[in-house]
């Protein structure tokens, strides 16, 4: 194979990439959110520098990825954390869970996607949606929300999801000491709210060496959301960079 068409390549291995060279378009993306209060030493242990934590709260996060474009249906769920970067107030992807190696692997290389592999799933039960994430065998959440009591405004319920995201990109080198280190942003774009409600929520987080989500402790619940949407995620762009700080 000759160096030019190695240099085309979007990722290894070669003659079966591991994921597509598309955007993929989500469609009918079905969101179980719960807002809920931690401990901010809890957060500042966890959320790098220059980012800025405010309110020591967390989004737990379960979405339903009905129609992918190059993926196919999977779900996945995760934890965001609200921050502000200088003037602009958005969320820390601190940790996803995913049941998709196409989309994880894509996700991890294009974006700096903080995706591991683990089972979430959501459904609905009785009058419920429920939401769960197993790792391995083990449960390490349980999310339950009535089941469209209230209507949630629409521009409420695109504001919640379409906030800034920042993520850690760390790209280790040859002797393993970081290559590339560096804060980037993206965002959501070309979004349609479908639907949109509100109900009471809880939330259970259980401790695992490794999903651990309990170290970020529910303390209260804030809020809660169901969203179903079509929606393009935005490419990411560095915003600080670690090796270069002055």
């Amino acid at each position: 194979m000759r160096s030019e068409e190695v240099r085309q390549a979007l990722t290894t291995p070669l003659t079966n990439p591991a994921f597509a060279a598309s955007v993929p378009r989500f469609t009918d993306r079905e969101y179980l959110n719960i807002v809920y209060r931690t401990d901010y030493d809890a957060l500042r242990a966890v959320v790098p520098e220059p980012l800025v934590v405010e309110q020591p709260l967390v989004r737990f996060e379960i979405m339903r990825m009905n129609e992918v474009t190059s993926f196919g249906p999977y779900t996945e769920a995760g934890q965001a954390i609200p921050v502000r970067f200088g003037d602009e107030q958005g969320e820390y992807l601190h940790a996803m869970y995913l049941d998709n190696f196409p989309a994880i692997a894509s996700g991890r290389e294009l974006s700096a996607y903080p995706k591991v592999l683990a089972a979430p799933e959501l459904h609905t039960e009785h009058a419920a949606l429920v939401g769960t994430l197993d790792y391995g065998s083990q449960r390490v959440a349980t999310a339950t929300m009535g089941y469209k009591h209230q209507p949630l405004e629409a521009d409420r319920a695109r504001e919640q999801i379409t906030v800034p995201t920042y993520m850690l990109n760390i790209v280790p080198g040859g002797d393993r000491t970081p290559r590339v280190c560096e804060l980037v942003r993206t965002e959501i774009t070309d979004i349609t709210v479908k639907q949109a409600w509100t109900a009471p929520a809880r939330l259970q987080l259980f401790e695992h060496a490794l999903a651990p989500l309990a170290d970020l402790p529910v303390r209260g619940i804030v809020s809660a959301s169901h969203i179903l949407t079509d929606l393009t995620l935005g490419p990411a762009h560095p915003v600080h960079d670690y090796l270069h700080e002055r």
